[in-house]
């Protein structure tokens, strides 16, 4: 079993630029990824990255994993199994391989909860989104859905309020988030509010067109689902390692990126780091901070 000095996992905007980093800095390093480009290669069209307007999440992924590759990060498909640590050494099994690291950075990011509806797989990127932050402008005077009843989902309602036609907000119970911004969806009349209802279907031909309600049969015209009912960090792996996390589950890092684990670092959406904004330049941030945590380790030592 060879032992690196770094191993990052997962593969998406935080793995691939503390990758480019570890890179740069000449670090004996792999990274591991089931899916590279993560649930950034969901954004249909990503246009707040600065310097890349109007371009596919998944192409933007293409591009960042290719600039690590061609300064010598070596990105291995592969599923991690097991993450253990005996003293200073973590020794990480996939399904094929067992490898050693003294610093491990976790970037394994959160999965997103779905709907597991019929049409949701078949269109996602294709009007089905979980981000509003990153799509809400892509849906400009068009008419759009927000499944979910929580912060999330209001928040991602008005954001869309902001720029669509039409917001029709499905929540199967009644909504739960801040008054404050259940005040301020009750004041725009752009949007509708449709409580006891859930999605039975997502329909469409390559693009989102419809959706049918569980309850009553109705089909509703809409040209996006923004589904926001919820998303857990991916913590699977570590979780019998003793690590902090919050009350919601994120791994609690400090300013350089480190846990309470020594040697284990985190970036990207599973941790409490960037106040919780789920981006890819926040990501990207992250993992260019843990990267250059890691050398600085190294170097130390």
């Amino acid at each position: 079993m060879k032992t690196y000095d770094l191993i990052i996992i997962g593969s998406g905007p935080a793995g691939i630029t503390a990758s480019i980093y570890a890179a740069r800095y000449k670090l004996d390093f792999i990274c591991i990824g089931k899916e590279h480009g993560g649930t950034a290669n969901e954004a249909f069209m990503v246009e707040n990255y600065p310097g890349l307007p109007d371009i596919p999440g998944i192409e933007l992924m293409k591009k960042m994993k290719n600039q690590a590759e061609k300064i010598g990060a070596n990105i291995i498909t592969d599923d991690i199994n097991t993450i253990k640590k005996d003293k200073e050494i973590f020794s990480i099994k996939t399904n094929g391989e067992e490898y050693g690291a003294k610093n491990i950075i976790l970037t394994t990011g959160t999965n997103r909860t779905r709907l597991k509806v019929p049409g949701e797989e078949e269109l996602r990127g294709k009007g089905v989104a979980y981000c509003a932050t990153c799509d809400a402008p892509l849906f400009r005077n068009k008419i759009v859905a927000v499944v979910g009843g929580g912060d999330a989902a209001l928040t991602a309602a008005v954001q869309l309020g902001d720029v669509a036609e039409k917001v029709y907000l499905i929540a199967r119970k009644d909504l739960r988030g801040t008054p404050a911004w259940i005040d301020t969806i009750n004041k725009n009349k752009k949007i509708e509010v449709m409580l006891g209802k859930s999605l039975k279907e997502i329909k469409g031909d390559n693009k989102v067109s419809s959706v049918i309600i569980r309850e009553t049969g109705e089909e509703i015209s809409v040209n996006g689902v923004f589904v926001e009912i919820g998303a857990t960090p991916a913590i699977e792996i570590i979780k019998d390692l003793g690590i902090e996390l919050d009350s919601s589950h994120h791994i609690q890092i400090d300013e350089s990126q480190q846990t309470n684990i020594k040697g284990m670092l985190a970036a990207g959406d599973l941790t409490t780091g960037s106040n919780k904004l789920k981006q890819i330049v926040t990501a990207c941030s992250e993992g260019a901070i843990a990267a250059n945590t890691v050398y600085k380790i190294i170097k130390r030592s």
